[in-house]
C-alpha cells in the first residue's frame, strides 16, 4: 500500500484546505459567514466557537497519532451540519455536501495510514451469520 500513501496524502490535503478555509472565515467572521449562518437558525454569536470547534478538530485530524480522533470529531461535526440543514430545508446539494467531504477525509486517512487500514479492513468487519 505504499503506493496509496500520496493519493492519501493529496486527498486529504484538499479536504483540509476546504476545512481550513472554512474554519477560518468563521473565526474572522467574514461577513457572508455570518450571514450563511443566521440564515442557518445559529446567533452571530456562535460563529466563532463553531470555527475554533472545526480548528480543534483540524489540529487532532493533522497529527498523525490522533488521526482518527480528529476524523470521528470531523464525522460527528459533519454530521451536525447535514442536520441543520435538512432541518432547515436546505436544498439536496446541502445535505449531500457535508455527507462527501466526511467521505473525502476517511478515504484520504485510509489511504495513508495503516492503522486505519488495520482498523477497517474488510477482513475485521463482524460476519452476517454471527449477528
Amino acid at each position: 500500500m505504499k503506493k496509496a500513501i500520496w493519493p492519501g496524502r493529496i486527498l486529504s490535503g484538499l479536504v483540509v484546505l476546504f476545512l481550513a478555509f472554512d474554519a477560518v472565515i468563521k473565526l474572522l467572521e467574514v461577513p457572508a459567514a455570518v450571514e450563511a449562518t443566521a440564515k442557518l437558525g445559529f446567533p452571530p454569536g456562535t460563529l466563532f466557537a463553531l470555527g475554533a470547534i472545526q480548528l480543534v478538530c483540524l489540529i487532532a485530524y493533522l497529527y498523525p497519532r490522533t488521526a482518527i480522533l480528529g476524523a470521528v470529531l470531523w464525522t460527528g461535526y459533519l454530521g451536525g451540519a447535514i442536520a441543520t440543514h435538512l432541518r432547515t430545508g436546505a436544498p439536496l446539494f446541502s445535505l449531500i455536501f457535508p455527507f462527501v467531504v466526511a467521505a473525502l477525509l476517511w478515504g484520504g486517512l485510509w489511504l495513508r495510514d495503516r492503522r486505519t487500514r488495520a482498523v477497517l479492513a474488510p477482513r475485521n468487519l463482524v460476519p452476517a451469520q454471527s449477528i
